[in-house]
């Protein structure tokens, strides 16, 4: 039988993740219990501090959140759950308000009122202006936010530089009755082992899977880490071949992973061919402020009919006055590569940004597994279906980040921490000797799923990727079982888990539907279902 020892570290809930959703969690429920938040590199590191745009709320007196609902279900494809989009549209302003609360500066009205002082922007997909943000770096408002107050609460621990390996199970301690999670393995890089962590309660806020792409708009964090933890231990995914591509990345050498706000499109840019003709009228009606599957699909259309490298967006028409105020950041960063966001035509092309599906839940982020959540976009909960809609996301964590609050605040008090872990077996490896077999592998599975499973697919490309994979897989369980641990490691075997799981999620859509199109079933079938994946346990 597996020795058991006691934990490195004890705590009633163990939160995964220190973005928006982890953080806004963690601070709610500190008041009541002490909660410990695992972050793979310094805190403030994830999506969420890149996020540019916004969160979508219902401020206007003139919008409504039927508004907002009708909005999200169109840009879903049919295949949003509407009661997920009703919860979520419905809790969008006391979500945002505590945000508000906490000490997050929106960008005001210059003639401000009394009901509604926010400046509201609109983006693709809004048929209204609802979008509050913070000039064009929302998500470093945000993010900054949360980790100055996480940082100072007396009952929250953040430990930096830590991948948590694998979820600890009841079954795995002995205990009988229904699985539950009862804490966590971690990769501490500060130490260079492998420690455990009992908790009451265990929450994945881990983000999304875009670093499965070759290229992607996403830090190097998004690995995927919770989907797979989530599907090791024997919860359901759904929905993992909906990956968004944000249609407009800087194209540059020397830039790495900026996009461009979709808010410029809100606010009057165009998408221009390279002889500065517009071509969005011609595929939809919406033209600029079409969601994003629409939109990315248009320019991998021209870029590939005209054979060029890059489109371009272009806001100049605006007065430069209004466009530095409004994007002052992406003014900054551009001039940086000698491009002058006032004047110039900003090369362009579609990168990997948001991943739609991922570990089922309800709408309190409970998991198949007692004691587990997931919650932000590491989760599906059936917002976003086939496409998600801007500025959707940063709520989304939000929302959930309260409701699974509301939840552990009521089960809390009638669950038992474990004061005996597994302890972490490292007998039988040895120190890595080819650590060049990661990152040709990483680069490997990267490069194969941009050609094989990008935004436009085909059932033989499909099939190829899957057979990619699996013979990664293998290599990367041989390695995984001789070796000693490494943060390049557990990523690598993460995604990789992910990448099957949406290959085969796209195997079995026998349709084209949102952010999903192959040309071999170009069709959109009359009536949408999810697709769901189950673990063989």
């Amino acid at each position: 039988m597996t020795q058991l020892t006691s934990p490195d570290y004890q705590c009633d809930v163990l939160i995964i993740g220190s973005g928006a959703a982890g953080l806004s969690l963690a601070l709610r429920l500190a008041a009541h219990y002490d909660v410990l938040v695992l972050s793979k590199a310094q805190v403030s590191e994830g999506s969420t501090l890149y996020a540019q745009g916004g969160i979508a709320a219902v401020f206007d007196r003139d919008d409504s959140i039927e508004s907002h609902v009708e909005d999200t279900l169109i840009a879903g494809a049919g295949l949003c759950d509407p009661q997920a989009v009703s919860f979520v549209a419905s809790n969008a302003r006391h979500c945002v308000q505590w945000l508000i609360d906490h000490g997050v500066d929106f960008d005001r009205n210059a003639e401000a009122t009394g009901d509604q002082p926010y400046h509201l922007t609109r983006e693709g997909g809004h048929s209204h202006r609802r979008i509050l943000h913070s000039a064009d770096a929302t998500g470093r408002a945000v993010e900054t936010t949360l980790v100055s107050q996480a940082l100072s609460h007396p009952r929250i621990r953040i430990l930096e530089r830590a991948n948590a390996v694998d979820l600890i199970l009841s079954d795995r301690v002995g205990l009988s009755g229904p699985r539950r999670a009862t804490g966590a393995w971690i990769w501490n890089r500060n130490r260079e082992r492998v420690e455990t962590c009992s908790a009451r309660a265990v929450v994945l806020a881990t983000g999304g899977a875009a670093r499965v792409y070759q290229y992607s708009t996403n830090p190097d964090v998004a690995s995927g880490d919770g989907i797979a933890m989530a599907w090791r231990a024997g919860c359901r995914v759904a929905n993992l071949e909906f990956n968004q591509f944000h249609p407009t990345s800087l194209f540059h050498p020397d830039a790495r992973s900026f996009l461009l706000s979709e808010a410029l499109r809100g606010e009057g840019a165009w998408l221009l061919r390279p002889d500065g003709t517009r071509f969005m009228p011609a595929f939809d009606e919406r033209a600029e402020l079409a969601p994003r599957d629409i939109v990315a699909r248009a320019i991998d259309h021209e870029m590939k009919r005209l054979g060029v490298d890059c489109l371009y967006l272009d806001i100049s028409h605006q007065p430069p006055e209004f466009v530095r105020a409004h994007f002052p950041g992406i003014y900054e960063k551009l001039m940086t590569f000698g491009l002058d966001l006032t004047r110039d035509r900003i090369p362009v092309v579609p990168a990997a940004h948001y991943t739609c599906g991922g570990v089922m839940v309800d709408a309190q982020g409970r998991t198949d597994i007692d004691g587990l959540y997931a919650i932000g976009e590491v989760s599906y909960t059936g917002l976003h279906g086939a496409n998600r809609m801007a500025s959707n996301s940063l709520l989304e964590c939000l929302v959930y980040g309260w409701s699974a609050a509301e939840d552990l605040l009521r089960v809390l008090p009638q669950t038992v921490a474990v004061d005996r872990l597994p302890a972490w077996d490292e007998s039988r490896v040895d120190d890595a000797d080819e650590r060049v077999v990661i990152q040709h592998n990483w680069h490997e599975l990267r490069l194969f799923m941009w050609d094989y499973v990008g935004i436009v697919r085909t059932t033989r490309r499909l099939e190829r990727a899957l057979r990619r994979i699996t013979l990664l897989q293998q290599e990367i369980n041989e390695y995984y079982a001789s070796f000693r641990l490494s943060s390049d490691l557990l990523e690598l075997r993460n995604l990789t888990q992910v990448a099957e799981l949406m290959v085969r999620c796209a195997l079995m859509r026998k349709e084209s539907r949102g952010l999903h199109f192959t040309r071999d079933y170009p069709e959109t079938l009359p009536e949408a279902a999810p697709s769901i994946l189950k673990p063989v346990t």
